[in-house]
């Protein structure tokens, strides 16, 4: 059984990598709001369709104080090639590549059988 946090709860830290190879920490971003946007692959219509909507609403979310990011389980490189396909360009888009599923397995939302 999956186990998510709960409202107010302070997630542990964590620095994957994004699209670009840069770590993303969390520790860095103590005192704003994170929105974890979790997907499950690059390069699928529904998935495409999630991470666009994050890079439009980019001012939205600086208004109020909030980062948005999206995850998934794809490599740096496929990240990488996805972003630029999409136009994305401001959302960073985090590589849980390995451990496979390790970010997502922390913070209680991976599905190991999905």
């Amino acid at each position: 059984m999956v186990s998510v946090m709960k409202d107010g709860e302070t997630a542990p830290d964590f620095a994957p990598d994004d699209q670009d190879g840069k770590a993303f920490r969390l520790a860095d971003l103590r005192g704003r709001n994170v929105l974890l946007s979790f997907h499950p692959l690059a390069w699928t219509g529904v998935c495409t369709k999630q991470m666009k909507s994050l890079e439009r609403k980019q001012s939205e979310f600086r208004k109020l104080g909030t980062v948005a990011v999206g995850v998934s389980v794809d490599s740096v490189p496929a990240k990488k090639a996805w972003a630029r396909d999409m136009g994305v360009r401001k959302t960073r888009l985090l590589s849980d590549f390995w451990p496979h599923g390790g970010l997502a397995e922390k913070l209680g939302v991976f599905l190991p059988e999905d």
